[in-house]
């Protein structure tokens, strides 16, 4: 991975050269959370473009676990279309994992972790193999936990973006960085807002 100083400086470097797709694929992903904080079905839409052209742009720099990851989304967004379109979404209660579930999401990270790693080293040309693997496995947890409605989710996905947000500055993608620096600012206000519910949902609970 590099440096911060070279982080900056790998910035300042591409700002200039940032594309009118990437652009596009920003506005569609910040539009789709947007819509996801407000429950609006259009996330769906705004998603599969975001997933579209987030596929196109990852294979270009050769970011194949992302790749595969963008596919599971692709995926979950048609299904939770068709859900949401007939008014089926959102059944689960918002709860805390249990101790099952926190063995089951950290057996998905180390296993597609070492899985996705072995794949990339083997059989693509990534160079980034670790590092690619690794952002995909802690998503594909956290993904897993979000469709329970898990508190925890927010921890994994950000775990995540994190771990992305170096590797997309260092692949030039430097909106793709910004929008995932703003899906984490909103992945912990996520947490925060899910813990609140989950505070009212045991009061409630308590006082009937």
């Amino acid at each position: 991975m590099i440096s911060f100083h070279e982080c900056l400086q790998t910035i300042k470097e591409q700002w200039h050269h940032i594309s009118y797709l990437e652009a596009i694929g920003v506005i569609f992903g910040i539009a789709e959370a947007l819509f996801a904080k407000y429950n609006k079905v259009w996330l769906y839409p705004c998603g599969l473009i975001n997933i579209i052209i987030t596929i196109y742009l990852y294979l270009d720099i050769r970011l194949y676990a992302e790749i595969l990851l963008q596919g599971y989304y692709l995926l979950l967004s048609i299904y939770g279309w068709f859900l949401w379109s007939r008014g089926k979404g959102n059944l689960l209660k918002i709860s805390l994992c249990t101790g099952k579930d926190n063995i089951i999401a950290g057996g998905i990270v180390i296993l597609s972790w070492i899985f996705l790693y072995v794949f990339l080293k083997n059989y693509t040309n990534s160079d980034v193999p670790i590092w690619d693997s690794l952002v995909s496995a802690f998503a594909w947890a956290g993904m897993w936990l979000l469709t329970k409605r898990k508190l925890n989710n927010w921890i994994f996905l950000n775990i995540s973006n994190l771990v992305a947000i170096p590797l997309l500055i260092h692949k030039g993608l430097i909106l793709y960085s910004l929008l995932t620096l703003i899906l984490f600012i909103i992945a912990i206000f996520g947490y925060l807002d899910w813990k609140k519910i989950i505070y009212y949902q045991n009061l409630k609970h308590n006082t009937n």
